[in-house]
């Protein structure tokens, strides 16, 4: 049996936007089994935009270790257990990723019913947390209604690009995304159904304008700044916002875009805004399922990921997701399914 881990830990607190020095890969032993105790080799890893803030934790990385690596959703194999209810071949999904395998208890994994034709790697994605985002956002939130209208940012990227098809299933009439170029705009309107996208470097509340120039009910926000200051423009009287992520911040906490200028419109519009974090819509995961499942299958909603391959490029994976360079969920494959 495997008795060394190869993990990824953070070496020191970035200055700015991370860097490959910033992290070392190590080996780590694996220690015997205690009672209760399972061995799980992971199969895929995710790497997140919430992984940056999780850098400026204090006790340089230590704030986001997770047993021999950095802390990370993975899903993985039950290679040997102490724990009955937890056999030998059990796929789990877990968040001590970031290593290339996890010694874990019961209460720390979800067993994983694969369903037929769904990949492994979607339950790290549109079929797993970063759906269930997107669901939550958009249902317990924004409550989004049949036929209203909805803006997405960072629309090209996993929880965006979810919220857009999830908010198509819902019934939502007009949909239009951000993205960070024209070749993620062409992806959002020719692969993942939206009505209308713009780049955002071309202007934001002009582009925005002109694709929902009868403005918008719903915002599903991932970058806060600038992206947020036009949304509350175009929004309709009574609109809401469901704040997931502030993706224009997370290099620069000290330093973050300045509050939108327009922000006592809030009022004017009785509008709402509410954050929000996936851990407390974990009771939803059964009515997301049961919605989104049976479309996977059908091909009626496209599983949207870019996946790296060892865990050597973890690192590589991850800034390069936070470039930009990913087109939906960014995950790393570790081994064969």
């Amino acid at each position: 049996m495997t008795r060394t881990a190869i993990a990824v830990r953070q070496t020191r607190r970035p200055e700015g936007a991370p860097q490959p020095e910033d992290f070392a890969l190590v080996d780590v032993p694996i220690p015997l089994l205690e009672s209760g105790e399972v061995l799980v080799h992971n199969l895929f890893l995710s790497v997140d935009p919430y992984h940056r803030e999780l850098m400026d934790l204090e006790g340089e990385g230590e704030g986001w270790r997770r047993g021999f690596g950095l802390e990370g959703r993975s899903l993985g194999r039950v290679i040997a257990s102490r724990e009955p209810s937890l056999l030998p071949g059990t796929i789990v999904a877990h968040r001590h990723g970031w290593s290339s395998h996890a010694v874990l208890t019961a209460p720390d994994v979800r067993v994983i019913e694969r369903a037929a034709g769904v990949p492994l790697s979607a339950y790290l994605g549109i079929a797993g947390d970063t759906g269930l985002t997107a669901y939550a956002g958009l249902v317990r939130v924004a409550r989004l209604c049949r036929g209203e209208d909805l803006f997405v940012s960072a629309a090209a990227g996993a929880v965006g690009g979810a919220a857009g098809q999830i908010a198509r299933l819902l019934g939502a009439r007009r949909i239009v995304g951000s993205a960070g170029s024209p070749e993620k705009v062409k992806h959002l309107t020719h692969r993942l159904g939206f009505d209308a996208a713009f780049d955002y470097h071309d202007g934001i509340a002009e582009q925005l304008a002109l694709a929902a120039p009868r403005g918008i009910d719903v915002y599903f926000d991932n970058v806060g700044g600038a992206h947020l200051e036009a949304a509350i423009g175009a929004l309709r009287e009574t609109g809401r916002i469901a704040w997931c992520g502030a993706v224009a911040q997370y290099d620069r906490p000290d330093e973050p875009p300045a509050a939108p200028r327009n922000l006592y419109t809030v009022v004017e519009k009785r509008l709402r805004i509410e954050g929000f974090l996936v851990r407390d819509h974990l009771e939803a995961r059964a009515e997301f399922e049961a919605l989104l499942i049976p479309r996977l299958q059908a091909g009626d909603v496209a599983i949207d990921e870019t996946v790296t391959e060892g865990i050597e490029h973890t690192v590589d994976a991850f800034l390069g997701m936070l470039r930009g360079e990913n087109i939906g969920k960014a995950v790393v494959q570790l081994a064969e399914e």
